[in-house]
């Protein structure tokens, strides 16, 4: 009897798209009035004013457009996920003309040999590093670059992909559900609740501190135990194919760790710095971080010696290892096309406005939590979450005796917590593709992770509620 396999990430997402579309059959549309707000210089959902518009039900055309609308709205012309799409192939293409240098392999073999016997205090100071960008800034579509850099670190050390996967997405992913002054998130939120974004940062730092903490514990002792029994990993039937896509430039010889190799590490990390520095302080966004990834790409292959043939064979081999994920990004955000051209996306909110209303402070914010969780499957977008849901859930905090903070601060986590497994996420999902690890196993294996995280978040919320 042949063994059933579970379909691929691809399958997934465009099943999921099918699924609403038969949804926007069911459900009701409908929309709320919507008016400008000028400190988010967005339109927001105006509390009270929900009414029923004409149907818009998703046929079959629309289920094969959406994909394509993910990427580019082939009506209006208007950007999708095509920039990020793009992002990850110019990024496919850096790291292939990187790799042909051998200066990252060297750089390998040198990290491992001053960590030797201590390679798991990796995964502690990384994932600090990350919750830090997720924190600050919201690190997410930056954050897929550093899948294909860590995975062959991470199977040096004697690990798997899925540590290396997990070290970047939970780190990052951690990092945005505790938000400190994360501009996407926390102020965009705060702004349409109508508070300042530093009211209740002390909640959302014990979140930060303390998701942190059960990450890297969770993640650490994954990795510990399979470096001790390779055969308890995951992807260990993947093992030998792993190795050789992602290590196939390793030979188990000593590279000669060259001046050239040098710079050009120097020059790899540069780029790494100047696309957070970009992000958080000029307010760059994939347009810019794509130019300076493909500028840097040349100028590696200039101090490397590269002919032309060589530069542009190796870069477009490069993007093509990514072309995947690129696709991939695009089905996930024909989800969201799909609802909001069915117009089923403010009735759902609508019927979360009903839900909460002149509850109990407990359960109210604990009912609130759990209505953003469902909302974040369907809208992955932290900031077009905060912007559709805040102006409408926030002010009902009033009649209850709620801070509108404490509000905030449960979209916020349960934003945070969605998206570290959502299959809606082009960094879920692109991410997992990258590492080659299959989105059901990293779901089975941090499912139990995401149950402490639940039961954590429930009682700081309630806490903070009845203080």
């Amino acid at each position: 009897m042949k063994k059933l396999k579970f379909p691929s990430a691809y399958t997934i997402l465009f099943g999921l798209i099918i699924l609403v579309a038969g949804l926007s059959w069911i459900i009701p549309a409908g929309q709320y009035r919507m008016e400008m707000n000028p400190r988010l210089e967005q339109e927001v959902p105006v509390a009270g004013t929900y009414h029923t518009v004409a149907s818009n039900p998703q046929g079959i055309t629309d289920i094969f457009l959406a994909p394509i609308d993910g990427l580019w709205d082939h009506k209006t012309g208007e950007a999708g996920a095509i920039d990020v799409a793009l992002f990850i192939l110019i990024i496919g293409g850096f790291l292939g003309v990187t790799n042909k240098t051998g200066a990252i392999d060297a750089g390998i073999q040198r990290v491992m040999l001053r960590l030797k016997g201590k390679e798991e205090w990796m995964i502690p100071i990384l994932m600090g590093l990350f919750a830090l960008g997720g924190t600050i800034y919201g690190m997410a579509e930056e954050s897929l670059p550093f899948y294909s850099l860590l995975v062959p670190v991470m199977m040096a050390a004697g690990f798997d992909p899925l540590v290396a996967a997990s070290t970047v997405l939970l780190g990052a992913g951690i990092g945005t559900l505790g938000s400190t002054i994360n501009p996407f998130a926390t102020v965009i939120a705060s702004n349409a609740a109508g508070i300042p974004f530093t009211d209740g940062i002390m909640l959302r730092v014990a979140m930060l501190v303390s998701g942190w903490l059960l990450c890297v514990w969770w993640v650490r002792r994954y990795a510990l135990r399979i470096r001790k029994d390779p055969g308890l990993s995951i992807v260990a039937d993947q093992a030998d194919e792993n190795r050789r896509y992602f290590l196939s430039q390793q030979t188990g010889e000593s590279l000669e760790f060259t001046l050239k190799r040098k710079i050009i590490l120097v020059l790899f990390a540069v780029a790494f710095v100047i696309m957070i520095y970009g992000v958080a302080v000029q307010g760059w966004w994939m347009g810019e971080i794509s130019a300076m990834f493909l500028a840097a790409a040349i100028l590696v292959a200039l101090v490397a010696g590269m002919s032309e043939e060589t530069f542009t064979t190796t870069f477009i081999d490069g993007a093509r290892d990514l072309l995947g994920v690129a696709l991939i990004i695009g089905i996930a955000r024909g989800i969201v096309v799909i609802m909001d051209n069915g117009m089923i996306t403010h009735t759902l909110l609508n019927a979360a406005e009903h839900m909460v209303s002149g509850l109990p402070a407990v359960i109210f914010i604990n009912v609130t939590w759990l209505i953003e969780v469902v909302l974040s499957f369907l809208v992955p977008s932290s900031s077009g979450l905060a912007v559709l849901s805040m102006p409408v859930l926030a002010p009902l905090a009033d009649f209850t005796g709620t801070g509108r903070e404490i509000v905030v601060s449960a979209y916020q986590s349960a934003s945070g917590l969605v998206n570290l497994i959502t299959p809606t996420s082009a960094v879920v999902m692109g991410g997992l593709a990258i590492a080659r690890v299959p989105y059901v196993r990293y779901l089975k294996w941090v499912a139990p992770l995401m149950v402490i995280l639940v039961i954590l978040n429930i009682v700081l919320l309630s806490v903070s509620a009845l203080l």
